[in-house]
């Protein structure tokens, strides 16, 4: 079966995640600034090795978990898919095209997050440069505000596909 680009670029980018993360974190300080104030100050802390074993589960773990369960219950012929207009949508000569939409759909937001959490990774490690640890608050809204405008785009292009049938 061809890959659409969608999954691949997601699969890169865990793929990329990964050793970024990794390697990044070799570089942090045995005790990481992990949590910080709304000033940027640091307020929480934690053992490097945990640290960068927690931001492997949440860049890579998590996008995963949130690309390929979903991609397993669409196999299944019989699973109960919640979508707006279902009957239309997963009618028999519509389903492949549906559930297709649905993987690609997926993998686009998996991407969004693997992205988001590595920049939050990385503005961590910027922030564990400095004494005392302080992490950019404006960098950090900007980063969120991005991530939240692309996600509420990314839900009005899905329920924008499903909410209408066409005439």
């Amino acid at each position: 079966m061809e890959r659409d680009r969608s999954s691949v670029l997601f699969l890169v980018l865990v793929a990329s995640a990964a050793p970024f993360v990794w390697l990044t974190g070799r570089f942090l300080p045995e005790i990481v600034a992990s949590h910080f104030a709304t000033s940027g100050l640091a307020n929480g802390f934690m053992p490097r090795a945990s640290y960068v074993r927690l931001m492997l589960v949440f860049a890579v773990v998590l996008p995963l978990a949130l690309v390929f369960l979903p991609r397993v219950t669409f196999s299944n012929p019989k699973a109960r898919i919640n979508l707006p207009n279902r009957d239309y949508w997963l009618a028999a000569d519509r389903r492949a095209g549906t559930i297709e939409f649905l993987r690609q759909h997926s993998a686009r937001l998996g991407s969004m997050l693997v992205i988001f959490l590595c920049y939050v990774h990385l503005l961590v490690t910027r922030a564990n440069r400095v004494v005392p640890p302080n992490l950019s608050s404006p960098w950090l809204i900007g980063g969120l505000v991005v991530f939240l405008v692309s996600v509420i785009v990314w839900a009005k292009v899905f329920f924008g596909r499903f909410r209408n049938v066409p005439l």
